[in-house]
């Protein structure tokens, strides 16, 4: 949480709050954005399986494997998520992951409200490094950014997304990217099937409480 009072973080709050508070609509679906890395180990030594009584067990010391990137994309008032698996996070990825939200996930959407933090790559200048003018320009219009407050991520729902995703499936070992994405997919048709969505609890009206020293006084 930033220290002293400021005005952008409670622009910034306020407007993610109150996009939480809305209603669903179909013509402007709410996404919430976020990326993070998986490092990728092999065992050192090969693990002994399980047996009655016994759990399985692997040594310590692993080897370095590189690391791959995941892309996530949640519509919490769906119950709707995907994730993407990439080698890397450069904001040609960001773009490409943009694209397939736009043109594969929500073709018919009038414009997609996305949620997402600060990092330099989300933004529309990742599209134009990565498609031409006239594909860059169409996906920009179909998007409407809406950013967290700096210092603020963890209003990004898209993170409780990942910490679900890191506690269910990434909770241990991958040698490679490849068994990476088989295992995120299969946690997306598990966690889509299910269609819960979430339930943000956290108003514009609890904020003015909660975090009432965080606004600047008049």
């Amino acid at each position: 949480m930033p220290g002293p009072p400021s005005a952008r973080f409670v622009r910034n709050l306020e407007d993610v709050l109150d996009l939480y508070e809305q209603a669903e609509d179909p013509d402007r679906p709410l996404v919430c954005f976020d990326e993070t890395s998986k490092a990728l180990h092999e065992h050192f030594r090969p693990p002994t399986p399980p047996r009655p009584g016994q759990p399985a067990r692997y040594d310590y010391p692993y080897d370095r494997m590189g690391t791959c990137n995941l892309f996530l994309c949640s519509a919490p008032l769906l119950g709707w998520r995907a994730v993407t698996v990439r080698t890397r996070r450069t904001a040609v990825d960001c773009a490409h992951v943009l694209k397939e939200l736009v043109d594969v996930h929500f073709p018919e959407a009038e414009k997609i409200v996305l949620v997402c933090d600060n990092l330099n790559t989300h933004t529309s200048k990742s599209l134009s490094k990565a498609f031409d003018k006239e594909t860059a320009k169409r996906l920009a219009a179909k998007l409407e950014w809406h950013y967290t407050p700096p210092h603020g991520s963890w209003l990004n729902m898209a993170e409780c997304e990942l910490s679900v995703l890191t506690r269910q499936c990434l909770n241990r070992r991958f040698p490679e990217q490849a068994q990476v994405a088989a295992e995120v997919a299969a946690w997306c048709r598990y966690r889509n099937a299910q269609a819960r969505p979430i339930k943000w609890q956290c108003t514009t009206a609890d904020a003015r409480i909660k975090l009432q020293h965080l606004y600047p006084s008049s």
